[in-house]
């Protein structure tokens, strides 16, 4: 399933489903879904999303944790989950494998969402909980329903170190390993380290592990040359995480899109399609964008889709000039956004606002307003 593919990384925010989409539109092997902690995932309730035809793990504040489109990402869908506890992990896993294609451990992420509570590359340190999450993962989620394991990991300090951690790893089943070629101290504007990959390949390989490597990979083409430069196999693979946020169609066979505001509608079509959270699309826009364009400053003022889809009416398809100031259209739709929300608030009355009732003992609490 692994070998020789060219992957979206999992990345928070900006793994979310239209992302996904639109990297698999242009040629992405395989998508990552963002890390979701085991807890989280566990608390949700599966459902069937008849009129986007997808599948939602909600919880009960209706918040969506996460949302598939099987038509779409079938096959080619890997979910990733942060986990410190084997239990809390099989719960997780059992949850969600049926609608994705293999489940992936985060064991390298070293920000502090990631790694609270032992999860992400604080698992680097205690290799045999690390070990421990694999084996129960695979005897009790993977084996059962066929689905494979795998583990994406940060390269320890030592070679040596690095080389034993993936002969354990091979050891527990699982089908593939995902080493960023950075360590947990290192950030992602330091050169990845690829010195010994070959030697981290042929420790897989020799247990039937496939290997993706990811750190500062641009596009397609210049994995290909890596690969050639480095002298590894075409069965080892890549992973794209920041060149895929600012560009998701990256994977094209030939040729990526290059014109931003080419990458901008398309990547909005999709989010509007499948109704993703607003915030999350403002996010991604604004890693798509260049912060030199009005465009960019247009869409962080917008508050909605109908604002947004205003906003990009007004941009040329042909060479991403503006043609027209939506500064008038925001401002007036901002007022009605803000005139609507107070008529939501309710009025202050004397329950809410006699302090001497409080003073008095009489259980009376001044009630907070809903912004």
């Amino acid at each position: 399933m692994y070998a020789g593919k060219l992957c979206l990384a999992p990345m928070v925010r900006a793994g979310e489903l239209p992302t996904r989409l639109l990297a698999l539109k242009h040629g992405c092997d395989l998508v990552w879904s963002p890390e979701i902690i085991d807890k989280k995932l566990i608390k949700t309730e599966r459902s069937i999303n008849t009129q986007l035809k997808s599948v939602d793990y909600t919880l009960e504040n209706g918040t969506v944790v996460f949302r598939t489109v099987p038509t779409l990402e079938q096959g080619k869908l890997v979910f990733q989950m942060g986990s410190a506890d084997p239990q809390l992990a099989v719960q997780a896993a059992l949850k969600v494998v049926q609608d994705v294609d293999g489940i992936d451990l985060n064991a390298g992420c070293p920000k502090h969402f990631s790694i609270h509570s032992g999860m992400g590359a604080a698992l680097l340190s205690t290799p045999d909980l690390l070990c421990s999450i694999l084996t129960q993962l695979v005897e009790k989620v993977g084996t059962p329903h066929d689905k494979p394991i795998s583990v994406k990991i940060r390269l320890l300090p030592e070679r040596t170190d690095t080389l034993s951690l993936v002969r354990r790893l091979c050891t527990t089943g699982v089908k593939n390993i995902t080493v960023h070629c950075r360590t947990r101290e290192m950030r992602n504007r330091e050169h990845p380290i690829r010195d010994y990959l070959l030697d981290i390949y042929n420790i897989c390989h020799q247990n039937d592990v496939s290997l993706i490597i990811n750190g500062m990979i641009k596009d397609r083409s210049h994995f290909n040359t890596l690969r050639d430069t480095l002298s590894l196999p075409s069965d080892v693979g890549a992973m794209i995480a920041e060149a895929a946020e600012a560009n998701p169609t990256v994977f094209h066979e030939r040729e990526p899109i290059k014109q931003w505001w080419d990458v901008m509608n398309q990547y909005i079509d999709i989010a509007m399609t499948y109704d993703n959270n607003f915030g999350n699309t403002k996010y991604m826009l604004s890693r798509i964008i260049p912060g030199k364009s009005p465009m960019f400053q247009y869409v962080a003022r917008c508050k909605d889709y109908d604002q947004l889809k205003y906003v990009q009416k007004c941009i040329n398809i042909e060479d991403g000039t503006v043609l027209e100031d939506p500064s008038p259209f925001l401002a007036q739709n901002s007022n009605k956004n803000n005139s609507k929300q107070k008529k939501k608030k309710r009025p202050l009355d004397d329950t809410t606002t006699n302090k001497n009732k409080k003073d008095e003992g009489d259980g009376t609490q001044p009630k907070k307003l809903k912004p």
